[in-house]
């Protein structure tokens, strides 16, 4: 079953959510899930076994500029994540279709996401749900002094 998370939930989220980003802090990840649990501009969504949490689905509305769009606001696929026991089972294409439908009824005509480049499984991932890739770059940083 696919459904919106709810506030009391933020920590189920967040311990998914570290799976998927395992150099955050839990306290700090349950924070923010619960401010965007509550954000009328993101929508933060559960995959559940019976009650047992198997994955969750992170979108956003970006109203900058999204790499390869040229409308505004875009839904935005920030996180998406299944437990490895529940892959390959068409949950992580439920929750995409969710975040689609959602961004939809917030007026959305795009729909888009990212990835590391070096992140081919995610790439795979992407492509199978339908995404098409838009652009490659590699970004780049300096230290002031």
């Amino acid at each position: 079953m696919i459904r919106q998370a709810e506030k009391n939930e933020a920590m189920r989220v967040a311990e998914l959510a570290l799976l998927l980003w395992p150099n955050n802090d839990l306290a700090a990840f349950t924070k923010e899930f619960k401010t965007w649990i509550e954000d009328d501009e993101a929508l933060i969504l559960l995959a559940l076994d019976q009650d047992y949490a198997v994955g969750f689905a992170q979108c956003q509305l970006r109203h900058e500029y999204v790499e390869g769009t040229d409308s505004s606001p875009v839904g935005y696929l920030e996180g998406l994540y299944v437990k490895e026991a529940y892959r390959m089972k068409g949950i992580a294409n439920e929750l995409v279709k969710s975040c689609e439908l959602w961004a939809k009824d917030k007026k959305c005509r795009e729909f888009a996401s990212d990835c590391e480049l070096s992140n081919d499984a995610s790439i795979r991932m992407h492509k199978k749900l339908g995404f098409t890739e838009a652009n490659r770059i590699v970004c780049f940083t300096k230290t002031l002094r």
